[in-house]
């Protein structure tokens, strides 16, 4: 009995998969800090040498986000916050808020699930749902974008890419998501990392961490910010950070506001 010709094609898709694997999962070479922050200075959000930018993870959170506009009102500081798509759709009323206190929103998808667990479609439908919830929350399409952990993928470049998002992770973070961080903890860590350009990352929420943690980072703002204060550094938002795509945002901000996203 002779062969199907769609054998060959089936060994050959077979064969294929690997490759395609490691083309989805390369850019999570991007996950290491120090590899990063030195040869991916766009990435990682390194700014201006006299500007710190200031950004939270994982809101906003009725429970704990309100804390965090008030600390950082009391300070005089603006900053930026990725929310989740999720998280937002639950507290619409405090992410506008957060938007009409001044700081920027980015999105960090609409779940906080891995990205290397998603094919194309699947990432690119969750980028969207986010970005639309926000600009129809807001009355402001979002420009920037934080993935999940850190971790970016192929088809989250490529997904980020036509719907208009610019990815941006961290030079600093506080590692304030466990159950043994505190508010010191939390300074020194950042603190090790904190020189002009830096991005720094806490989380206002503690939906995707241990009970409470979000009192840590905010125990160490106070003590961040005077640091910064000390060294002649400003703190604000990545729109203020005086990268490429920061300029982006701020001209996103001047136009009105967008009704129909749809990609």
């Amino acid at each position: 009995m002779s062969r199907s010709p769609l054998v060959p094609l089936a060994k050959a898709g077979l064969a294929a998969l690997p490759v395609l694997a490691a083309a989805h999962a390369a850019p999570v070479v991007s996950t290491f800090g120090p590899l990063r922050n030195r040869w991916m200075p766009r990435l990682s959000g390194h700014g201006r040498p006299d500007h710190v930018a200031l950004t939270f993870d994982d809101g906003p959170d009725p429970l704990s986000t309100p804390l965090f506009l008030r600390a950082l009102e009391g300070l005089g500081v603006k900053a930026t916050f990725f929310v989740l798509g999720s998280m937002a759709r639950r507290s619409p009323g405090l992410l506008r808020e957060m938007a009409a206190a001044g700081h920027e929103i980015g999105v960090h998808g609409w779940h906080h699930r891995p990205l290397l667990l998603r094919g194309p479609r699947a990432t690119h439908d969750d980028f969207a749902r986010a970005r639309d919830e926000v600009a129809a929350i807001t009355g402001e399409r979002p420009s920037l974008f934080r993935p999940p952990y850190g971790v970016m993928s192929a088809a989250a470049h490529l997904a980020a890419r036509r719907l208009g998002l610019t990815p941006v992770l961290w030079t600093a973070w506080g590692e304030d998501w466990t159950r043994r961080a505190t508010a010191h903890s939390v300074y020194r860590t950042v603190a090790a990392d904190l020189r002009g350009g830096a991005t720094v990352l806490l989380h206002d929420s503690d939906c995707t961490s241990a009970p409470g943690a979000w009192r840590s980072a905010l125990g160490a703002l106070p003590m961040l910010l005077d640091t910064c204060v000390r060294r002649g550094l400003e703190v604000g938002p990545l729109r203020e950070h005086g990268q490429p795509w920061a300029e982006h945002a701020c001209a996103l901000r001047r136009r009105p506001a967008l009704r129909n996203l749809a990609v």
